[in-house]
């Protein structure tokens, strides 16, 4: 193995900080009002990290059992579906459909990688990639959400209008909830796609910077894809469904407007 580049010691993180001193600058100068926001975000990165990393130690040592590493994997689940509910104030039930949508991608992804041996089950392998599972899952679970209640209450007369001719509720509400999955899922299609030929991506820049050989940080860095965008598609499909079915009363009619909230 190459010799390590990632331990840059404290004169070397307080030298990076040099460059949040070049965007305070930038909206100083430009007049953006961006300061307080820009300190706040870098301090808060900063304790939370800090924070994080000490807490770590109790879950990724090797000797340490493994329910300690699921704990803080559900915590991470419970801590986004709060997000989510945070993002999207507007969609009703979300932190139940979050958690469902969560535990549908870590059966689907983690139940692969660890279950087929593609990984160790080792706290070390199953906290930082739960975390790239869910942290991915819930931009796009806030992204569909928010779709598919606004897709209701914008088409709202023509649904109805579909429904009045017989279709089901589902055949009335299909085109809307295609919508709204692939916005939620395009994104990240697009950022598979084009992986390694504008940017390096997280997982792999911090394995070649501990030393690992490109060639083996390219294989852990498609088996993350892989996971990412297969779980983003599994919590995707588990929110759609699932607030779809809110929408629609058993005698296949649209929820009054009262139950659909708009959007702020």
């Amino acid at each position: 193995m190459n010799e390590p580049l990632a331990d840059i010691g404290l004169a070397g993180l307080a030298i990076s900080g040099i460059l949040i001193g070049v965007a305070l600058a930038l909206s100083l100068v430009r007049r953006l009002g961006l300061e307080k926001d820009l300190i706040v975000a870098a301090l808060r990165a900063l304790v939370q990290l800090l924070v994080v990393g000490f807490a770590l130690r109790i879950v990724v040592d090797d000797d340490d059992p493994l329910i300690f590493t699921w704990i803080w994997v559900v915590l991470m689940a419970v801590v986004a579906a709060w997000t989510v509910r945070r993002r999207a104030p507007e969609v009703p039930n979300v932190i139940p459909l979050s958690l469902s949508a969560f535990a549908a991608a870590a059966v689907v992804s983690l139940g692969v990688l660890f279950g087929l041996g593609v990984f160790e089950p080792t706290g070390r392998a199953i906290v930082p990639i739960a975390g790239m599972m869910i942290g991915n899952s819930m931009t796009a679970t806030v992204v569909v959400a928010r779709r598919i209640v606004a897709e209701a209450n914008d088409h709202r007369d023509l649904i109805e209008a579909r429904l009045s001719l017989g279709l089901s509720a589902q055949d009335a509400f299909a085109p809307h909830l295609r919508e709204a999955v692939r916005t939620g899922l395009i994104p990240q299609i697009e950022t598979t796609k084009t992986v390694g030929l504008i940017a390096l991506p997280g997982a792999m820049t911090g394995l070649i910077l501990a030393g690992v050989e490109p060639v083996d940080a390219v294989r852990v860095q498609v088996s993350v894809m892989y996971l990412v965008l297969g779980s983003v598609s599994a919590t995707a499909a588990v929110m759609a469904i699932g607030l779809t079915r809110g929408l629609f009363t058993s005698d296949h009619r649209l929820a009054g407007r009262g139950s659909v909230s708009s959007p702020p």
